[in-house]
């Protein structure tokens, strides 16, 4: 018969179990952040560098085409930190300034920013060499500004809109054409290339 002193010895001996921690404080258990937390931390912050990466240096606003406004930090980085940047700032806004080459590039409609940088830059040579036509660099925020044809507003009583040459995602001729405008309603653009452009310049701006 077993000594119930040897026993208790025994089990004395044994080192102590450790305690499991009840299921209320496990870390598996504990509260995790939300997933608006992290966005309310990252928003801003990617807004800011954003905002920092479209704004042009100095005096853009000065500019008489648009070579003239490259000037942000969109323009001059490595393509592919300027696209992973804006892809990043997408995943948490909704809408994200841009220009349309930077939007065109980022669907794989545009090989690259210098084949954005093209199209801009032969729409540039038609127009600086023809009379009438001015450049408009105060476009919405990010963008790319736009041509207008003066004489288009010539002899019009009231508010009215000038022949309009702008650039565009929308469809791989890149440049829209909008009408001169007067009285109420919007204009409806009319896709062009920059050949076709070229190709109808006269016989555009004499309908204006």
């Amino acid at each position: 018969m077993l000594d119930p002193d040897l026993n208790a010895e025994s089990q004395a001996k044994r080192p102590p179990q450790a305690k499991l921690p009840s299921p209320a404080t496990r870390p598996a258990e504990l509260p995790r952040p939300r997933q608006r937390d992290r966005g309310l931390r990252v928003e801003p912050m990617l807004g800011l560098e954003w905002a920092d990466a479209i704004e042009a240096a100095g005096g853009a606003e000065l500019a008489s085409s648009p070579a003239q406004s490259r000037r942000a930090w969109v323009h001059r980085a490595d393509e592919r930190q300027v696209l992973s940047l804006y892809r990043a700032v997408r995943e948490v806004g909704a809408r994200v300034p841009a220009p349309w080459w930077l939007r065109a590039l980022d669907r794989g409609r545009l090989p690259s920013r210098a084949a954005g940088f093209a199209v801009e830059d032969e729409v540039s040579q038609l127009l600086l060499s023809r009379p009438g036509w001015i450049y408009v660099p105060w476009a919405d925020e990010g963008e790319v500004g736009y041509w207008e044809f003066v004489p288009s507003e010539s002899g019009v009583y009231g508010p009215a809109e000038p022949t309009t040459v702008q650039f565009t995602d929308e469809h791989p001729g890149w440049v829209d054409l909008l009408p001169a405008h007067r009285g109420p309603g919007l204009r409806q653009p009319i896709a062009f290339t920059p050949a076709e452009l070229r190709e109808q310049i006269e016989d555009l701006e004499n309908i204006a």
